[in-house]
């Protein structure tokens, strides 16, 4: 099992997600009360999702050392070094236009200019304790860019778990 968890800025801040009943948006500090549940009922890993503190056309808090993800991981591994942190990788949410990309001029999804910005959000998830990086961006050539991406820093042997399915699935829209 996985368990997915939607993590924001602040301290005690529990936000319900109409669409998603039962589910939050969580502070760090409810996060970790929430990765220890999970860890008590046998569940071995979690993946995660951010909420930024502010949006921008680059999505630059997806790959900010101190973004909201990297700070989840570090805390989750501090905690619990036992359980598998997965980290989503996409810039959808940090966008201030919501796409997965950055946008050319004439509002076209760059694809080559977004590899780049993912290959350094995988980089730096990992760094702050990732222990699989998901990307769903679905960018044509992601996985080939985060794995060089990902070797070239020395982080050979984080895997890059692709659930780009979900896009298939019933319960996506």
């Amino acid at each position: 099992f996985i368990y997915p968890l939607f993590v924001t800025h602040g301290h005690n801040v529990r936000i319900p997600i109409e669409p998603m009943p039962g589910q939050f948006q969580v502070s760090i500090n409810h996060l970790l009360d929430e990765v220890a549940e999970a860890e008590s009922l046998g569940i071995p890993a979690v993946l995660l999702f951010g909420v930024p503190s502010k949006k921008d056309p680059t999505g630059s808090e997806a790959y900010d050392t101190n973004g909201i993800i990297q700070e989840a991981a570090a805390a989750i591994k501090q905690a619990m070094p036992d359980m598998v942190v997965i980290t989503d990788v996409c810039l959808c949410e940090y966008t201030d236009h919501g796409h997965c990309g950055v946008l050319t001029d004439e509002g076209l999804v760059d694809n080559d200019s977004t590899l780049d910005l993912l290959a350094r959000t995988a980089v730096s998830q990992a760094q702050a304790g990732a222990d699989i990086v998901a990307p769903s961006a679905m960018m044509d050539g992601q996985i080939a860019a985060l794995r060089s991406a990902l070797d070239g820093a020395g982080l050979t042997d984080v895997p890059v778990m692709a659930y780009a399915s979900k896009f298939a699935s019933a319960f996506y829209g």
